[in-house]
């Protein structure tokens, strides 16, 4: 199965029904001058064609019924063919994608396919699209809309460094010491609330956009750098400006 078939399908329908609502809505305004004026001979007229065009809506809407009772949207889910033709729409948009059914990460967003209920979810807000196209093309625009929100990096260092602080004391680290991003997470988002609005995707994006940005030092003059990736599992993905990805494990601020 293939949405793109089905979608193909369904054109020639769609184009017969808008034409005949066009017929209709003409013919509406037709028969009311007709009735305003008087002109009775083509008011019989004109309702007679209202009636043949209310004929080929009601055919055009009964064949798209049919079509769309024939695409069965569970097997589609379930056999594996809506994500294989996302994963396919992802490399031919440049849109970057990991993980396997049912979740995937497209930086910063996950995705988690319900194959059992047919939905889609987008980060934790379910999305209607059974189009694998339309999805793809809501992941790369709402991609394209985090890249130009306003950021500011050495805003964003300066928590991060208020978090280190935070976390150096409780941990008995010494200055300079690395320190796990993932662990200054908990620091910045430290109730399961404030993590419903700010998720480690949402901290992963950041951190990415503060890479990129090169910055060196927070507004203060205070260094800091992130550190070597020791422990594999606890490093953050993120996408370089090159869309390339690269993993930030420890930072630390002097």
């Amino acid at each position: 199965m293939n949405y793109e078939n089905f979608y193909e399908d369904l054109q020639p329908i769609q184009k017969s029904t808008k034409d005949s609502l066009a017929s209709l809505q003409k013919l509406f305004k037709a028969v009311g001058k007709d009735v305003e004026s008087g002109d009775m001979k083509n008011l019989s007229r004109n309702l007679e064609s209202m009636a043949q065009a209310a004929a080929a809506l009601s055919s055009s809407v009964d064949s798209m019924k049919e079509t769309v009772n024939g695409f069965d949207t569970k097997s589609y889910f379930e056999s594996g063919e809506f994500a294989s033709q996302m994963l396919e729409l992802c490399q031919e948009k440049g849109v970057d994608v990991q993980g396997e059914s049912p979740i995937y990460e497209m930086f910063p967003y996950r995705v988690r396919i319900d194959a059992e209920n047919q939905d889609l979810y987008l980060d934790r807000k379910k999305v209607q699209c059974m189009r694998p196209q339309s999805f793809v093309e809501l992941v790369r625009t709402g991609q394209e809309k985090l890249n130009r929100a306003p950021f500011r990096p050495e805003v964003f260092a300066g928590e991060l460094g208020d978090a280190y602080d935070m976390a150096a004391l409780k941990m008995g680290k010494r200055a300079g010491a690395d320190i796990y991003l993932t662990t200054l997470y908990k620091f910045l988002a430290p109730m399961s609330r404030f993590r419903k609005d700010y998720d480690q995707q949402s901290f992963a994006f950041d951190l990415a956009r503060l890479y990129i940005a090169h910055l060196e030092e927070t507004k203060n003059g205070r260094p800091f750098q992130f550190g070597p990736c020791r422990n594999e599992k606890k490093a953050i993905r993120i996408l370089d400006q090159n869309g390339k990805e690269q993993f930030l494990s420890t930072i630390c601020f002097y």
